[in-house]
């Protein structure tokens, strides 16, 4: 029972640890001229466009910065996968 309840405050604590490499990774795009900055946890840290930006030019930036963000957090998930491990064996019982 103890083994169990170990496991899972160590796959908690790995998970914990994931979400904050995730916040710290940051991505920097640009699309004619439109600048996003994202975290690899996907959350929009900054966007820089010019006056008369075009909507699709923002529209794509953004989109492509949300990309870069899952490609670098799939990245650094699969690392983490490899603990994961311990889940499977509480799960079973």
């Amino acid at each position: 029972m103890f083994d169990k309840l170990k496991q899972m405050y160590d796959l908690k604590r790995k998970a914990d640890a994931m979400k904050k490499e995730l916040e710290s990774e940051i991505i920097d795009v640009e699309v004619h001229g439109v600048k996003v900055r994202i975290n690899a946890a996907q959350k929009i840290k900054e966007i820089d466009f010019p006056q008369d930006v075009n909507p699709n030019d923002l529209k794509d930036a953004v989109n492509k910065a949300l990309d870069e963000a899952q490609k670098v957090a799939a990245k650094k998930m699969q690392g983490m996968m490899g603990g994961m491990e311990g889940l499977q064996d509480l799960l079973k019982g």
